[in-house]
């Protein structure tokens, strides 16, 4: 059962195999990392709350949408306590159902690349940043998260450490579900 006022390296694994909708269509998560807020230096929430990381702190299970290198949207879960500024990124899905909408918006030469990371994903389903602070618990948003059927098996996540960042480089907080083919490339 997802928890998003559980601390965020909970959430990552809960959220594992849940489906997560967009306006342009849903993929299952096979992919996550957790960011802990002021405890994480590689958090936006490490500095206390700005413009840009507000929703962080703001109730879990809402979604914050940022964008990295002026071009690409991520997916984020808040999750913990109210103001602890912790969130989950959404680093790759499993397409579900009818692709014809997100191949539009996002074409590409091999299926695996349509969302096998977290920019892919989100221009993809259609996320951008007037998704930010939707309720995803709530199927009416635009973007929503739909709570898996079963928990994998313990055997099939993978812990591993984060990706493409410059500090806390080492520490093991991304799970993904070993036999994935859309897990995104190291």
């Amino acid at each position: 059962m997802l928890d998003p006022a559980a601390h965020s390296t909970e959430v990552a694994q809960q959220l594992l195999g849940a489906t997560l909708h967009g306006p342009a269509g849903a993929g299952r998560i096979v992919e996550t990392e957790a960011y802990g807020g002021s405890e994480d230096p590689a958090s936006h929430a490490a500095r206390g709350p700005t413009r840009r990381s507000e929703i962080m702190f703001g109730p879990p299970g809402r979604l914050y949408v940022y964008l990295i290198y002026g071009m690409h949207h991520c997916a984020n879960v808040v999750t913990g306590p109210e103001g602890d500024g912790q969130a989950v990124l959404i680093r790759a899905l499993e397409p579900v159902g009818d692709t014809t909408a997100m191949e539009s918006l996002r074409p590409v030469r091999r299926r695996r690349d349509l969302t096998n990371g977290p920019g892919k994903l989100c221009a993809a389903l259609g996320i951008d940043r007037t998704h930010n602070d939707v309720d995803l618990a709530d199927p009416m948003s635009p973007v929503w998260v739909e709570e898996r059927p079963e928990a994998p098996a313990d055997e099939q996540i993978v812990t591993a450490t984060r990706i493409g960042l410059s500090v806390a480089v080492d520490t093991p907080w991304r799970w993904y579900l070993r036999d994935s083919e859309w897990v995104s490339a190291r």
